[in-house]
Parts: C-alpha cells; structure tokens; sequence
C-alpha cells in the first residue's frame, strides 16, 4: 500500500513539475523579470521572445520576436525608436503594464492600458503559437494588451490591417529604416477606408502602390490571390466600426510571413523546411504598371506592351508631346465630349483591368449589376460602373462620378470589367469601322477555307490516312509522355505558303543557322513579316528540339517570350513558323564595337528587365514551369522597339512546383552559360536558368563575350575583390559616371547569380525584386568557380556531354 502511494505521489510530483516547466517556457508572470539573455518560447517551439541586438558593432539592444529555427529573422520588435544602451536590462509586469526597464531604472518602453479592460488580478504574459505576444489574466481570457494590434515590419497569419473608424486607431506595418536599423522607415503598408476598401503602400506622404478595391474573394488588381485559396483565406470585415483585412494560414503555411522591407517592397517570404531557408514567393510592386497612376488619368497601363501607357477608349492623350516623350502622368482627355440630352451615350467595357481608384466612387452593395447600369444610364454625372463582388455570379454596384477622375488602371490577366460610358457617336463610328474591318476579313478567309478544306479531302482520300498528321505516323508513340501535336491547337501552316513566304527557302533570305537547321525571313501574302526556321533533314537531335518547342512555347503567352505562329510537316519537312524580330538577337548588338554604341544604360536596363520578367515567367507564372537551359544572348531575340523576347525552347525542361532539381543524364547547352552543377553533374534547376542568366547580365553591362580565352566571371570577381568593379562597365555606355550606382548594383546582382552553390543564388523573384530597388540591401557574393572547363572547343555552339556514372564492384 505504501509502496503504489508513494509512486502514485511521485508521478502527481513529476506531472507537477512538467506542467510548471512548461508553463513557463512560454510564460512570464508578476513575480519574475525577463534578462538579457533569457527567453520564452511559444509552446510549438516556432516563436521566441527575448532581447536582440542587431549587430556586434553597436550596443542597441531591442526586445523582440523571431523564428527559433532562424534567430536572425525578427518578426515584431517592442522598443523601435528607444533602443536600450546596455545589455543589463529587464522586461517585468507591473501594475498590470508591461515595462521594459534599462539599468538605471528608466521606463525605455511600456504598453499602453486600455480603460475600458477591468483590472486582471493576476496578469500574465504569453508568447502564443501564432507569433503573438499577449498580457492577460493568467485564470481568464481577458486581454489587456497584444503585440499584434502593433505590428513591426511583418505580417503574420492572424494579424490585421485596419482601421477603427470611431477611435481613429489604425492597423497597419512599416519598413525598418535599414536592414539592421528597425527604427520606423519611409514606407507604410495600410488600409485606405474611402470609397471601397484597399490597401496603400505609402512612401513618406506619396502613394507607391494600390492593391485596387476589394471585390469579394481577394483586392481587384491582385487576381494572383486566387492561386492562394488552398494555402491561404483572406478576409475583409467593413462595419460602420471598423474595416479589417486578414489572412488565416492553412498549417502547411506557418512558417509564412509578409515583410514591408526597407526599400518599401512587399514580399511573401516561405520557408523551404528541405533546404532549411527562406525563399520569396511573390512580391508588390513587381513591374512598371503597379507604380500609382503611371499612365494618368484616363490612361491604362500594360506591362507586356511596348509603350506600355494608353488611352482609355474614346480618350486621347492631352499632350501627344509628352506622351511621345512616355511622360504619361498627365494622363488623357475625352475625345467627343458627352451629351447628356436624351440617349446620345452608350457604354463599352474594358476588359480585364485593375479597377479605378474608388476613393470617390459610389459603392451599393444591394443591387445587381443591371440595376447599376441603368443608375449610372440616367445619371449624367456617372462616368463608369462595375461589379463590386466577383463571388458567385456577381452582385453589387460600383460607379465613378463625372466630377473625378478614372485614375490607376492597370490590365492584368484575370482582371475584371469596367463598362465606360462614351458618347454614341463614338461608339457608332467604332462599330462601323469593326463591320468595315470584318467583313474585309470575312470573304478572302471564307473562301480561302472552303478552298483549303477542299484540298485536305482530296488529300485524304487519296491518301487514306489514319491519323491526323499523316506525316506524323512512324512517331506518334513519341509523344505518350507530353501529349500529341493534336493537343497543342498550333495553327498547321502548308509547305507552299511556307516555300512562297521565304521564296523557297532563298540564301538571300538566310537569318542564321544553329543545331536546329536554318532560320530564314518570310513574308506572307497578307505582307506579315515571319521567321521560319526549317530543321535539317536526318538530324535526330532537331527532331526531338521541334517536338519539345511544340509542345511548350505553343502554350506559352508572355510579352517577353517569341511568339510561336505555327507548324508545318510535310513528308520529312518539319518547319516552325515565328513572329520577326527585325534587331535580330542581343548578341548583335553587344558584342560589336559599332552597333552597342546603340545601346544606352536606359536602353540596356529595360533589355535586362524584359529578360528576368520573361525567365519569370517561365519558373513561376505560366501554365507550366520550365527550365530554359540555354539562356545566352543569341537566344535574346529584340523586336522593332528593341523589346527582348526569350528564345528557342528546343532542350527547354518542365518541372514540377515542389521540384528542387532534377538529375539529367544528357547535358546540352552552350559553354560559358552553363552552371557547374549542370556541366559537370547534370544536375538542373531554376537555380541553373539563374547562372545562365547572371553571365547575360554581366555580358550586357561590359559588352564582353564569357566565351574563349577570356573569362568574363573571373574578371569581375578580380575586379570586384579589388574594389574597382566599375570598370567592368562598357566604355560604349554615355555618361557612365551618373549612373555608376546603377551599374554596380547590376553587376553585385549578376555576381550573386553565379555563385558556384546552387542555393546560394537567389530565385528570378528576388533578382528582379533586387534590380528594381535601388534601396535594397544585398548580401556579398560567394566566390564563383572561375573556369569550369568542360571541352577544349573555344566556339560558342551547342554542346551535348553524356555522363557516365562508375561503380566499383
């Protein structure tokens, strides 16, 4: 009996002990005092309370939170603008408060009580699995005070940002004022609660960027947020109170946060729990249109066109001067000014666009959007409507008075329509002149298709052909793993249009030559100018190039990819049909000591930003994700504006999203553009397509080849060591001296792409984010690996390597 009590008390005791223990790994209560160099930590073990300091070479102590598995991530900071002097410091509970003392006694920081909280008999303090940071009666749930009604610089799943609109309290997070300094910065991510609620990033008193009105699921010019239903909720309460935004996080998601960086940049930032770091998976603003009203009032704005401002429809620039100079905030003008008498207007919509500023819109939520059309009809002063909730088939008004300005429209992909209202006459010349146009159309295609289904029987019956493609026959297996030719809807183009086009494949017409085959200029009979590149007969390699190109660019869409126009096979002939880029390819222009004279710094910043936008494009935002694996300039194509296209996708690779890297044991590129880990393992990754990348972008600046006897990578780490990188620039580059910071960024950013160790490197995201934010703090480069040799060659073509891989017995 004595024995089984004394272990029934024993295991009371332990259990006792481990409740204790526990409690007050995440907990702080009255009688205790939190030191430099103690810290409580959330009971998931993901969030840690405690002191920090910044660097080692200053004595500014902060209390703060951050992740446990990577201290150097700090998520809320308590003492911002009061930082602490010494390291003898306590953070207590008194009087119901929470007090950060220095060692002098002097309050440093404290919270704020609210009065209308009852007094908590005994208060506690509690770092909570979420992040948050809670003073509250240890025996009720009763909060008196929390960290997250007082963000620093990062959003975290269950904050908020808001506004109270009868105490004027606002919700909001702002930028460090440098990457070690978490004073409050220049930049402001809150909520603005006129017309329909948005969020605005604000620098000092000047908006940066809006997300545009919130329509039902997710902010009208951020559709992206759709691809987040299954990881994120996003939500908005507007009350007569209140108007709150928040983000619940599935649990796949917690180590996820939102950062305000100090260059005033939004970045989602993930944790990759495999490579053990962190990674950016979005960030705002992210191309020239998201800047506010960058093409003016009434003006739109598209970054996949080139210029990428225009008018509205119906509106015209109102100084064509300006515009011509692409100084477009003065926006444009109506072009047939509105007759309210009578029903002399109509309307037209303007698809898929970020909807206008809604800070003086009228917003009902109540009625239907033929409802809204017929208020805004028989109200003159209404100049535009739209649906305000895109869920379900849609519901509620938004309308724009005539007395404002439509102001910030932006055309995105998965945008929405606005209907604007323009005089009849407009709309009535516009109609006529689509029938006009149409109908020009019309008849030689109708005729044209009547007479090429003719054929195609005749054809068919002569020949009695199974499949689709006759010609395609001996290698339909072929395609089992992609899908077929079939699947790609690629327009089919005939052998004699072809052979017409490029009068039968003339010399005189000859563009270049590559593994592929010929490449040769063509004109169609409707005068559109194309290239075709034709590949040569008995090469098995051009074969799989043109399979692999018809299944991928076919299905791509990007204003800095080439355009696929189509194919033709006929017999042995196969035969890729593409846009013409009149300026030929990047390396045209910047290996000639003539031609690069063209090239100014503005000309070659928007070369390198077409580029990472269309390599973008390709990792994370099209239908597929591809690996390019031959990025080089002769691969650049430049259209009659100079607007680079990524080209030629005949050894390109999918990959799947959660795919770090894949092992391949065929190696085909070009030397000079190959990272080490493909050249000499075969190992590729979105990490490979980034080298690729950084040795163009380092070609671009010095107009220098990294090909041959010179080692441009070596160069400009030699350069870079001794402090005198500048000189790496081209002396063809006017007034180099101006733009020096410029430059230097550009290169400290190619140099961060080919660093020999894949994870090292950062993503497309983040180089992008990096060359568009003159402010932003970059790290040092590692040493890349200066001479990777892999074939005596000296040329620049293609090379393929087979890997053998030796085992002992």
């Amino acid at each position: 009996m004595w024995d089984t009590s004394s272990r029934r008390y024993g295991t009371v005791m332990l259990l006792s002990s481990l409740l204790l223990a526990s409690y007050s790994l995440d907990t702080l209560d009255q009688t205790q005092k939190l030191a430099n160099g103690q810290t409580r930590v959330s009971l998931n073990g993901t969030f840690e309370l405690g002191f920090f300091n910044r660097t080692t070479s200053t004595t500014k102590w902060y209390i703060g939170i951050w992740y446990t598995v990577s201290p150097e991530i700090i998520v809320w900071v308590a003492n911002h603008d009061n930082p602490l002097n010494d390291s003898s410091s306590t953070l207590s509970i008194s009087k119901g408060t929470l007090v950060l003392i220095d060692s002098l006694q002097n309050i440093i920081w404290s919270t704020s009580v609210n009065p209308s909280m009852p007094k908590m008999s005994d208060p506690i303090l509690k770092i909570l699995d979420s992040g948050n940071l809670v003073l509250k009666d240890q025996n009720r749930d009763n909060i008196l005070w929390q960290s997250f009604d007082y963000p620093s610089n990062t959003f975290l799943p269950g904050m908020k940002i808001g506004k109270d609109l009868t105490t004027g309290f606002e919700w909001n997070i702002t930028s460090w004022k440098s990457r070690n300094d978490p004073s409050k910065g220049n930049y402001c991510y809150k909520m603005d609660t006129l017309g329909q609620p948005e969020l605005v990033l604000w620098d000092g008193e000047r908006i940066k960027f809006k997300t545009g009105a919130w329509v039902g699921p997710r902010f009208s010019g951020l559709p992206e947020m759709a691809t987040y239903e299954n990881m994120l909720n996003f939500k908005l309460f507007s009350t007569s109170k209140e108007v709150i935004y928040s983000i619940e996080a599935d649990k796949s998601m917690r180590l996820s946060r939102i950062v305000l960086n100090e260059t005033g940049v939004l970045q989602r930032i993930m944790w990759d729990h495999d490579q053990k770091n962190w990674y950016v998976y979005w960030f705002w603003p992210n191309d020239m249109c998201d800047s506010y009203a960058k093409c003016g009032p009434f003006g739109t704005c598209n970054s996949n066109e080139a210029p990428i401002c225009k008018c509205l429809p119906g509106f015209s620039p109102k100084s064509p001067k300006e515009w011509t100079m692409r100084n477009n905030l003065g926006g444009c003008e109506r072009e047939t000014p509105l007759n309210c008498q009578g029903n002399s207007y109509g309307f037209k919509s303007v698809k898929s666009v970020k909807l206008p500023d809604t800070e003086n819109a009228t917003v009902d939520a109540s009625i239907s959007i033929m409802e809204c059309k017929r208020r805004c009809s028989i109200n003159c002063s209404c100049l535009a409507y739209s649906l305000l909730d895109i869920s379900g088939g849609g519901s509620g008004c938004i309308m724009w008075g005539y007395e404002y300005d439509l102001i910030d429209i932006k055309y995105i992909e998965g945008g929405q329509d606005l209907y604007l209202k323009l005089d009849k006459s407009y709309l009535d010349a516009t109609g006529k002149r689509k029938i006009q146009v149409l109908i020009g159309i019309m008849v030689p295609t109708t005729v044209m298709l009547l007479v090429l289904l003719t054929v195609h029987c005749i054809r068919l019956r002569r020949r009695k052909i199974k499949t689709g493609y006759p010609d395609l026959g001996k290698e339909k297996s072929n395609y089992k793993e992609s899908g077929s030719l079939h699947d790609t809807e690629l327009p089919m183009f005939d052998l004699e249009t072809v052979k017409a086009a490029t009068a039968n494949f003339s010399d005189a017409n000859k563009l270049g030559q590559g593994g592929f085959g010929i490449v040769y200029k063509g004109v169609l009979s409707g005068g559109e100018e194309i290239a075709v590149k034709r590949l040569s007969k008995g090469s098995s390699q051009g074969l799989n190039e043109f399979k692999n190109e018809v299944m991928l660019i076919a299905k791509l869409q990007h204003r800095n990819l080439v355009r696929l126009l189509g194919c033709c096979i006929h017999d042995s002939e196969r035969i890729l049909i593409y846009e013409f880029m009149p300026n030929k390819s990047l390396d045209f222009f910047i290996f000639d000591k003539v031609r690069r004279e063209v090239l100014s710094w503005t000309m070659r910043l928007e070369i390198v930003a077409g580029i990472s936008r269309g390599i973008l494009y390709l990792h994370q935002d099209s239908r597929f994700n591809i690996i390019h694996r031959d990025l080089k300039a002769a691969n650049i194509l430049l259209d009659k504006e100079m607007t680079p296209k990524v080209s030629d996708f005949g050894i390109a690779r999918l990959f799947k999203r959660e795919q770090n890297e894949m092992d391949t044991g065929r190696v085909v590129g070009t030397r000079g553009y190959m990272s080490p880990e493909y050249a000499m393992e075969g190992k590729i990754s979105v990490k490979s397509d980034v080298y690729s990348f950084g040795v163009l972008l380092l070609e671009i600046i010095s107009g220098k080849r990294n090909q041959g006897n010179h080692n441009l990578i070596a160069y400009a780490w030699q350069l870079w060591q001794a402090g005198r990188i500048i000189q790496l620039a081209d002396e063809a580059i006017d007034n180099a001296g101006s733009v020096a910071s410029d430059i230097v960024r550009f290169i400290h950013v190619g140099l961060l792409c080919v660093q020999e160790c894949a994870d090292d490197r950062p993503t497309m995201s983040t180089v992008l984010s990096m060359l568009s934010n003159e402010g932003m703090s970059l790290p040092e480069p590692k040493k890349p690996v200066l001479s990777t040799k892999i074939t005596p060659e000296s040329s620049s073509s293609p090379i393929e390597l087979t890997l053998t891989c030796i085992e002992g017995r």
